[in-house]
């Protein structure tokens, strides 16, 4: 497997985070799902607003099917393992005075990050997507209109590569990064050409 390396001294939780997509099928416990949202919920946010919202199924609950029937039928092949399955939501304006929250997204990306950090902490996959109907999601969800949906994910325990589809097998392993030199500009923006 590749082993990713930084280029500057960084925490190995971080490098050792990514998102397969072989998951066993087992269950997980309620509790431990519990122990990913905790995390969540301490992400920093605007004006400590915490915007994000989680819409979850255990896999054999009445919600289930809701929630995996939303997915591209790719992300279906491989998440149907999955111990649990959620969407990610924010919302849009402000509680305290109701004015838009222009962070609203980046907030429910950072508790995402922190969530995802747990999970590869707790040996879990953490998978998140965007191969799914939004508009869907937000109907059958009964999500209201001064919510964006995000984002969804898959967690559960990992699974063996030689279970997922040939193609897939291909692509189960960590990514690397740009290097931070095309990503990070002194002054002003600049324009990387490729």
């Amino acid at each position: 497997m590749f082993i990713r390396k930084s280029q500057y001294k960084i925490e190995d939780l971080i490098l050792k985070r990514w998102s397969p997509r072989a998951l066993s099928g087992e269950s997980i416990k309620h509790e431990e799902f519990m122990r990913l949202i905790e995390a969540a919920h301490w992400a920093p946010s605007s004006y400590n607003g915490q915007p994000w919202r989680f819409v979850y199924a255990h896999r054999d609950t009445p919600a289930w099917q809701k929630i995996f029937d939303l997915m591209i039928p790719f992300n279906q092949v491989w998440a149907k393992n999955a111990a649990v399955l959620v969407v990610l939501v924010s919302l849009k304006n402000f509680e305290f005075n109701g004015k838009p929250a222009r962070t609203h997204s980046f907030d429910a990306g950072a508790a995402w990050e922190n969530l995802s950090l747990q999970g590869c902490f707790m040996n879990l996959v953490v998978h998140g997507m965007e191969g799914f109907d939004y508009e869907k999601a937000r109907k059958d969800l009964n999500v209201p209109d001064g919510y964006e949906v995000e984002l969804m994910f898959a967690v559960g325990k990992p699974g063996r590569k030689e279970d997922l589809p040939k193609e897939l097998q291909e692509r189960e392993e960590p990514s690397d990064r740009k290097p931070a030199q095309e990503i990070i500009f002194e002054g002003q923006f600049q324009q990387i050409e490729k």
